[in-house]
């Protein structure tokens, strides 16, 4: 495997562990405000990311390579309103398939076709990953300023289950 592909796949172990430790955060900020199911919702974040993580150990050591794993970076958010997390979750998943897409260019450089098929599911994952996030924003402007409203998403997001990633290697 390409030497570059190899870090940038390293590191993104890193940063989805970190990616959990902000999604716990949030988690924790809406327990602070009893808003459980937003809460919730976020748990289910962490653990996904956690996942992934996970995913691309798997690849690395299923291709014969060396996982180091760094020390993970306290979340640097802060949280004023019920909003500023959705905001801040948003712009953290843009960020994330910046990342991938980084990947997935390197890969696509060094003619690695079996790791751009392993990042072809990051991909689709963070399309909607994205997509649950700008929702997220626009119920909340749209319904969440009304306490009922925020109730009633609130009840929504505390049906969320988790769904272990599907992806097998």
């Amino acid at each position: 495997m390409n030497e570059k592909v190899a870090i940038l796949l390293n590191e993104q172990i890193n940063k989805e562990f970190y990616s959990a430790y902000l999604y716990l955060d949030i988690a924790n900020y809406y327990d602070e405000l009893d808003l459980d199911g937003y809460s919730n919702y976020y748990m289910i974040q962490a653990q996904e990311e956690r996942d992934h993580a996970l995913l691309f150990m798997k690849y690395m050591q299923n291709n014969g390579l060396k996982v180091t794993l760094d020390a993970i970076g306290k979340p640097d958010k802060t949280f004023s309103s019920v909003l500023d997390p959705l905001v801040i979750a948003a712009e953290h998943e843009r960020y994330v398939t910046a990342l991938i897409n980084a990947i997935y260019h390197e890969a696509h450089e060094a003619k690695d076709y079996r790791t751009m098929k392993f990042l072809d599911w990051f991909v689709d994952e963070q399309m909607e990953e994205e997509d649950s996030a700008n929702t997220m924003i626009s119920r909340y402007k749209l319904f969440g300023q009304d306490p009922k409203g925020l109730y009633l998403l609130d009840q929504e997001y505390a049906a969320r289950v988790y769904n272990a990633p599907s992806l097998v290697l």
